[in-house]
């Protein structure tokens, strides 16, 4: 579905091609989703809208709770009730069970597991159907399937146990929950993984190739060598039989976009240029950049750390430029830089712009309810069996 802006006096919106593209009216045909970097955010939107959204929030009054994550940008996060990551938005939204709506500002997976944590009264919106996840993407639900069949030819899939990234869709999740599987977050990686241990001999992480290799080599004592790589664009995931059995961890060859654009050269780059700089990325990076930086975590993490950071300190930072830009912005005492040179934000994220708020608030006004994100109940029920699974871990 095509979103628009329902025309109201007051409010002439020129169709530019940047507009189109970010409005979802347009495509990119020469970019991979969520990776592209054009110099530089877009610019604010019309400043008349701020006064329409906050008017629209207004009129709603309590009926809707407004998420917004924290790679969103500043125009939006302005709208927001509450922002974190994705599960904390999640269980935040299931909190709230007197909001009658649920507007989402993030991508599609976020607002999936929104409506499968929240009751059956609520109705979860999403303001651009065109904000996806490459990362989320790079596993479909066909795909997983297939590699289930190559663990079971190879004799281990009744040892393997599937742990799946919060970054997943809700067909994933159930997968995961069907299996008897858990999911996880960039905070809590480690702990599922320690419980899928106990459950099976081996795991099958889906689907960011990085948080799975970087967990179990940084904070588990693996060794690379106890971790393959499934490609599901190759017949049996290009491993043999033998190399599944040998190993520990079965990784499903998939990765955020924009965490894995930062490299070896952005961190020795940066070292050289900012003498006594502290580099401090997210897990989603590739293992040499974690391998290479001073600190790893999640973006509430992150966010944490540039907290208690001592003023006139220097970091650089390897996550989402929004967040990047926010963090400076909130520590004026701190000198803190993107670590890599060239300015890059998740352009998928970014599809959620004031314009697109501005069109869910005032349909909803209106009694109209648009971009409603409904998962399945046989889907939902075995997707919330994973999220139980992790709910419930020490």
């Amino acid at each position: 579905m095509t979103t628009t802006i329902t025309e109201t006096s007051g409010v002439d919106p020129t169709p530019t091609p940047l507009a189109l593209l970010l409005l979802g009216r347009e495509a990119d045909p020469n970019s991979e989703r969520g990776v592209e970097c054009p110099g530089d955010l877009p610019p604010a939107s019309d400043p008349h809208l701020v006064e329409r959204a906050r008017a629209a929030k207004a009129a709603l009054g309590d009926r809707v709770f407004i998420l917004g994550h924290h790679y969103q940008r500043d125009e939006v996060i302005e709208f927001a009730d509450v922002t974190g990551d994705s599960f904390k938005l999640a269980r935040d939204a299931a909190a709230r069970p007197e909001a009658e709506y649920i507007v989402f500002c993030g991508v599609h997976f976020m607002a999936e597991s929104a409506d499968i944590l929240t009751t059956e009264a609520q109705q979860v919106v999403l303001p651009d159907l065109a904000a996806g996840c490459s990362m989320a993407d790079m596993a479909t639900a066909e795909q997983v399937a297939e590699c289930w069949d190559v663990l079971a030819d190879a004799g281990i899939a009744d040892v393997t146990v599937p742990v799946s990234y919060m970054n997943s869709s809700a067909d994933i999740k159930a997968f995961t929950g069907r299996h008897g599987g858990t999911i996880c977050t960039s905070s809590n990686a480690k702990r599922a993984l320690e419980w899928a241990y106990e459950q099976g001999e081996k795991v099958l992480f889906l689907p960011d190739q990085h948080l799975g290799r970087n967990t179990a080599v940084r904070e588990m004592g693996f060794s690379l060598d106890d971790c393959v790589l499934y490609n599901p664009h190759k017949p049996n995931g290009g491993l043999t039989a033998e190399q599944l059995r040998n190993a520990k961890m079965i990784l499903w060859r998939g990765h955020c976009s924009v965490h894995g654009r930062f490299s070896l050269d952005s961190v020795n780059d940066v070292r050289e240029r900012i003498p006594g700089v502290t580099v401090l990325v997210h897990p989603e990076c590739k293992h040499e950049v974690v391998a290479a930086a001073d600190m790893v975590g999640s973006t509430e993490y992150i966010i944490k750390a540039l907290d208690a950071a001592e003023p006139g300190s220097t970091w650089a930072i390897g996550t989402e430029l929004n967040l990047v830009r926010r963090l400076a912005k909130a520590h004026p005492d701190k000198e803190i830089v993107f670590l890599d040179r060239t300015v890059c934000f998740c352009s998928t994220m970014n599809r959620i712009d004031l314009p697109h708020l501005v069109w869910t608030l005032e349909s909803l006004v209106e009694g109209r309810v648009p971009n409603v994100i409904s998962v399945d109940p046989e889907t939902e029920k075995h997707a919330k069996a994973a999220l139980d699974r992790m709910l419930a871990l020490p």
